[in-house]
C-alpha cells in the first residue's frame, strides 16, 4: 500500500529522554540534570497526581466525549463560553484541529523561522503549503507586526509564538492587534501561548470578543507539569466555535489526562511556585553563564555559545543535558531549560567549564 509523500516535512527533533542519554553514557539517570525539553522541574501538582491515580482505576471506561468538566473549568478560567474551548491531546492536537477546521488543499500558512517544527508539519498533513517570516538573531529575535506583514501574502493561517521557542521573545499586545488589523478577514492568526503562564503579558484570549480571526493555543505540559499526559486546548472566537464537533476525533483526550488537568488547574500555588522559580533561573543563567543570552519570557534561555553541538555534547558527557538548537537553524546556540535552583547552578557551572575548555563563549 502506498502512502502519501511527506518528505517535504522537516523532521521534528524533540529533546532526548534522560533514560536514553543515561543508557548511552552508562550512567544512572539520577546522575543527570536534564534541561533540554522545557519541562517543569517540580513535576505535576500533587493534586493532579492524586486525580490521575484515581482516574486510572476507571481506565476501562471511555472519557466524556465532550470533555465537559475540564471544558467548563477552562471556560470559567478564561471567561468564555464552553463551546469556545477545544480540549485536545496536547497543544499539538489543538494546532491540528485548527488546521483541519481552516485549511483547504493548497492553502498557505505563514510560520516563524526559526520556530516550532509542528506548525509546518501540521499544515502539510492537511494538504497545506508553507511560507515563512524571519525572526533574526541580529535583532534579538524581536517580534513585530511589521516584520510578519512584510512576509504576508494572504496566507490562510499565520502562526505566532509568544513567548517564542527557542528565543523566548514575545509579540506585544499592541503588535498582535496591529497584525490582526493588517491581515485579510479570511486569515486566522494562531497565537501559540504554550509558555504563557511564565509571562506577565496578557493572553490573546482577551481579544476573542473583539476579533473573529484569532485563536489561542495553550498546554498543560509546561507550567502545570503534565507533559507526559499530552493535554492542551485552543480558545476560539464564538462565531465559529461549533466547528469543534466537526474536527474533534472521538475521545481524543484521555480520561487520566482530563482529570489530572482539572485538578492542576485549581492548584494555583504549584503554578506560582513553578513560575517564580523559572524567573529566578532565567536571571541566574543570563547573569552567570559565560556566553551572551537572549532575554526570555519562557522557562528557558537561549545562549550564543559559538558551537551548539559541541557544547551540548560535551555538557552531556559531564551529566548536563541541554538542547542543541541546530534543528531550529541556530547551530551556534544552545537552549537551557529552567531547572530547580540546584539544577540551574550545576548546569551553569558545567556549561562554563565546557565553554572554557572549548575556548568558546564571549562577553555579551
Amino acid at each position: 500500500m502506498n502512502t502519501r509523500d511527506l518528505s517535504a516535512n522537516a523532521p521534528y527533533v524533540p529533546g532526548r529522554g534522560v533514560e536514553e542519554v543515561a543508557r548511552d553514557l552508562g550512567l544512572d539517570p539520577d546522575e543527570l540534570v536534564k534541561l533540554s525539553s522545557n519541562e517543569n522541574p517540580f513535576g505535576p501538582s500533587p493534586e493532579a497526581v492524586e486525580a490521575a491515580k484515581a482516574a486510572a482505576e476507571d481506565a476501562h471506561v471511555y472519557p466524556k466525549a465532550a470533555h465537559t468538566d475540564l471544558t467548563e473549568a477552562l471556560a470559567a478560567e478564561w471567561d468564555v463560553a464552553p463551546a469556545q474551548v477545544w480540549v485536545s491531546p496536547g497543544a499539538d492536537g489543538a494546532l491540528d484541529y485548527l488546521a483541519r477546521a481552516t485549511l483547504s488543499p493548497g492553502d498557505r500558512v505563514l510560520v516563524p523561522e526559526p520556530g516550532f517544527a509542528y506548525y509546518p508539519m501540521s499544515a502539510r498533513y492537511h494538504h497545506g503549503e508553507v511560507t515563512t517570516y524571519p525572526l533574526r538573531k541580529a535583532d534579538g529575535f524581536a517580534q513585530t507586526a511589521e516584520g510578519i506583514l512584510d512576509a504576508y501574502h494572504g496566507e490562510r493561517i499565520v502562526y505566532v509564538t509568544t513567548p517564542h521557542n527557542p528565543a523566548g521573545t514575545e509579540l506585544p499586545r499592541e503588535e498582535l492587534v496591529a497584525l490582526l488589523e493588517g491581515v485579510d478577514e479570511e486569515t486566522l492568526v494562531v497565537a501559540d501561548e504554550a509558555y504563557g503562564e511564565y509571562t506577565e503579558t496578557p493572553s490573546a484570549a482577551g481579544l476573542l470578543d473583539e476579533y473573529e480571526n484569532v485563536a489561542v493555543t495553550r498546554t498543560f505540559s509546561k507550567a502545570y507539569g503534565l507533559a507526559g499526559l499530552r493535554i492542551g486546548y485552543a480558545l476560539v472566537p464564538g462565531a465559529w466555535a461549533d466547528a469543534y464537533a466537526r474536527v474533534n476525533t472521538p475521545f481524543a483526550a484521555n480520561a487520566v489526562a482530563l482529570d489530572a488537568a482539572l485538578a492542576a488547574l485549581s492548584d494555583d500555588e504549584h503554578v506560582e511556585r513553578s513560575v517564580e522559580s523559572a524567573r529566578w533561573a532565567r536571571e541566574y543563567i543570563a547573569d552567570e553563564l559565560d556566553a551572551p543570552t537572549f532575554e526570555s519570557a519562557g522557562n528557558f534561555v537561549l545562549a550564543e555559545v559559538g558551537d551548539g553541538s559541541a557544547v551540548a555534547e560535551r555538557a552531556q558527557e559531564r551529566g548536563v543535558i541541554v538542547r542543541d538548537t541546530g534543528s531550529f537553524g541556530l547551530p551556534g546556540c544552545v537552549r537551557v531549560s529552567c531547572g530547580t535552583e540546584a539544577e540551574t547552578r550545576e548546569a551553569v557551572a558545567t556549561l562554563n567549564g565546557v565553554l572554557a575548555d572549548l575556548g568558546l563563549g564571549a562577553e555579551a
